[in-house]
């Protein structure tokens, strides 16, 4: 079956360092940890560009439907957090590793808006399609390739 342009992402780790080489259609980039966990440093970390994917998707989402509105948004700058949180509402919360992942998402709105329309681009944030990926059911099914003997 034929892939659709721009479905596949191709990450390749050699037998050195945490230096991962990302493809994605045509781009390519680099993807490592910091030097204090093994890295070296040289690109933004996994967390990073999770939190970019969910950032750009939210920021571009905003654009769309204010340009649509024809309301007066003339910038939009989203700064997002990745922490652990000890889950509140559970029945084990009491033992020791009981954690939530939690992301922070501030929205810094610029342009003359008013509060109604604040009020609604916070809403349509939370619709941009990555953060109903990551917040809905998501599935990850994983299989083994036959052996390999080198990257293609």
């Amino acid at each position: 079956m034929p892939e659709a342009p721009g479905t596949s992402v191709v990450v390749k780790v050699g037998p050195e360092a945490l230096l991962a080489d990302v493809q994605a259609g045509r781009h390519t980039w680099l993807v490592d940890e910091p030097v204090a966990v093994g890295g070296q440093d040289q690109g933004p970390t996994p967390y990073d560009l999770l939190l970019s994917a969910l950032g750009a998707c939210t920021a571009i989402t905003l654009r769309l439907y204010a340009t649509r509105k024809k309301w007066p948004l003339e910038g939009i700058e989203v700064r997002l957090r990745h922490q652990r949180v000890h889950e509140q509402d559970c029945e084990k919360c009491e033992e020791p590793g009981h954690m939530l992942e939690e992301v922070q998402k501030e929205l810094h709105l610029l342009g003359p808006l008013t509060e109604e329309q604040r009020q609604r681009l916070e809403v349509i944030s939370q619709k941009c399609p990555v953060q109903k990926t990551l917040a809905g059911s998501l599935r990850i099914v994983t299989t083994l390739a036959p052996v390999d003997t080198g990257f293609v």
